[in-house]
This record gives structure tokens, sequence and C-alpha cells, in this order.
């Protein structure tokens, strides 16, 4: 997924995780309970055996709440970019959405997905071979762990206190045109977190939906390059 962006403008280490379930990672927990828990275990399980002690972390959706979760257990986690996502706990609605994509995903997986990412696009139409394209590789991911990683959003925490204590840390980039958190909403959620630095924490790009790497790959470049580089 990384591809769509020039990340060879920043120009030091860069570590891509492919979180169990996902491309040829296995998808390797036998619990009964789905735990985001177990993303970030295995994640941390790379950074010791890199014997990488200091990092940022750049997370899309999914990706972004295992993140949290190594910010709050990794003293060595410094800057955290919540990119197309968010920090607090599903709603009851949210969790029974979570319940039906469960389900959805062993019933009738490419039925789900060929409704599931279009949706993910501000402007369908823009996009249709990288929509192609995504849906090909989603296709390669089996049943349970498409269910497993929704189960265990459902069950995540709501880190909106825990980032209140260290606000500066965090960063969020959302596209105006996500349908999954609405600009209006994501605003209402962070303005007692930034409220004195907003202009530099929370990136709201015009025209971009949930997939805002690829739909605004030039301007989330950008953003990185300001938070990541040090100056």
């Amino acid at each position: 997924m990384w591809d769509y962006l020039a990340l060879e403008q920043l120009h030091f280490q860069k570590i891509f995780i492919e979180l169990p379930g996902h491309g040829q990672s296995a998808l390797t927990d036998d619990s009964d309970q789905p735990s985001l828990n177990f993303y970030a275990n295995e994640v941390q399980e790379v950074l010791s055996y890199l014997k990488i002690k200091k990092f940022s972390i750049v997370g899309h959706s999914l990706g972004a709440y295992v993140a949290l979760i190594l910010k709050e257990h990794n003293l060595g986690c410094q800057k955290v970019v919540l990119l197309n996502s968010n920090f607090w706990a599903d709603s009851e609605q949210k969790k029974k959405d979570r319940l039906r994509v469960a389900e959805i995903a062993y019933k009738a997986k490419k039925v789900f997905i060929n409704e599931a990412i279009p949706n993910l696009f501000g402007q369908v139409e823009l996009f249709q071979n990288e929509i192609e394209a995504l849906k090909e590789e989603a296709m390669k991911i089996n049943p349970e762990s498409i269910a497993y990683a929704a189960l265990a959003m459902r069950q995540r925490e709501d880190y909106t206190q825990k980032i209140a204590q260290n606000p500066s840390d965090f960063f969020i980039i959302h596209g105006d045109l996500d349908r999954l958190v609405t600009t209006e909403f994501l605003l209402k959620q962070t303005n007692s977190l930034f409220r004195e630095k907003s202009e530099n924490q929370l990136f709201i790009i015009k025209e971009a939906g949930h997939m805002a790497h690829i739909e605004a790959s030039i301007e989330v470049m950008e953003i990185l390059k300001l938070l990541l580089i040090k100056r």
C-alpha cells in the first residue's frame, strides 16, 4: 500500500510491517478473543529483532490502532501519525457493523470486498484502476483474517485520555470525504486535544476519502516530511 507514496524522500530507515493475516503473513493467533494487542506484540517482536529502540509510526486505519498500543507500551515510540484513522472506541452501532463484516466475510467475501473498497474513496470514478488493484489484493486475504481484524477493532480501547496527557506526540491526517469518519465528528473529538496547535497536528485533505495516501499522495508526502524530518 505504501508504493503510492514517494517515501524515498524521507532519508532515514523505513520499515514496512505486514500485519498477521495480510499479504503473505499468516494469522497465527488461535485464541478465542481477537485482539489488537496481538498485532501490536507481533510488530514489537520485529522492532526487538531489529534492535530498534527509537522510532515513529505512520499507521493507516487499522495500522494506526496498533500504533496507539505500541506508543502506550514502548517508551521508544516518539511520534504517531494516524493516517485516515482515529483514537476513540467504537460506538454501539459501529460494533454491530463490525460483527456484520465478520459474518459477511465468511458468507460472501467477494461481495463484501466489491462493496467495501470503492466506498473507501471520496471520488470513486477517478480511481477505478487503483480500486480494481486493491480488490485483487484483498481477495488474497482469507475470511478468517478479515473477520479477526473486524472483531479485534470492535474491542479497541478509547485513547482520548491517554493522548490528552501528551498530545504533542500525535498527528492526524484525514480525508475530508472520508465516509467512515466525517470531518465534523473528527473536529469535535479533537477540539479539546489539539486546541493550541491544531494546524500542526490535524491535517484535513480536501477531495480525499479514506485512502488519502492514494487519492492525495503528493499532499500526504508533504505532510509526512513536515512531521518526520528533523528540522
